[in-house]
């Protein structure tokens, strides 16, 4: 986390908090992987606020109206 930190400073770049709060802001939808918490025993809770859980077809449905998707 420290690493990432140093980076983004060096390069006058926002902290991953302040890039998750203005794509909240411009309404940006986030949604979580159900499968892969399944997999990797999360809770919602231990994610940020406003973000949403569905599965495959819940992003498909979302990113065929999409202008732009990123997935990772």
């Amino acid at each position: 986390n420290e690493h990432f930190e140093e980076g983004f400073k060096r390069e006058n770049v926002p902290s991953i908090p302040e890039l998750v709060e203005m794509a909240q802001e411009l309404g940006v939808k986030i949604i979580a992987c159900q499968m892969t918490m399944d997999v990797m025993r999360l809770d919602k809770d231990q994610f940020i606020e406003g973000i949403e859980v569905g599965g495959a077809a819940s992003f498909i449905h979302y990113a065929s109206d999409a202008n732009i998707s990123l997935t990772f």
